[in-house]
């Protein structure tokens, strides 16, 4: 019995040590969250999220979605070697009028295998005036 016990010992110290030695990606981004600001309607909507696979393994993005069609966001085709940077790029529509809050998910074979990312601000037509500015407009002209 006390042999079949140090058996067992051994063989899970080495399982944990072999885990140790498993090489790794890791993703860090410089920022998870663009803010576009307050922008005009068709201005220019690409903007980069740019990392750095701090891992001592490859790092490879399988997939990069948006939470709408609104939003394109492209993936780096190959490896992003141990110590290099890649980027994602995303352009969003800026044809749509109203407040921008979107998230693209990046997966990969990455220690932390799912990352969100964020865009948010706000597109303005200024051809069109609200309604605020007119009622203030009016009864200053009174």
């Amino acid at each position: 019995m006390k042999k079949i016990i140090t058996i067992l010992f051994v063989c899970m110290m080495s399982l944990g040590l072999n885990a140790q030695d498993k090489k790794v990606a890791k993703i860090e981004f410089k920022t998870k969250v663009i803010d576009y600001g307050t922008i005009e309607k068709g201005a220019d909507g690409v903007r980069t999220f740019e990392f750095t696979n701090t891992g001592d393994a490859p790092l490879i993005i399988s997939s990069v979605k948006s939470t709408c069609g609104c939003t394109v966001p492209k993936k780096p085709k190959g490896p992003i070697m141990p110590g290099e940077t890649g980027e994602i790029e995303v352009k969003y529509d800026t044809k749509r009028v109203n407040p921008i809050r979107k998230t693209i998910t990046v997966i990969s074979n990455a220690d932390t295998p799912t990352v969100a990312l964020k865009i948010k601000g706000l597109v303005i037509d200024p051809s069109k005036t609200s309604v605020l500015d007119k009622k203030g407009k009016s009864s200053v002209e009174q």
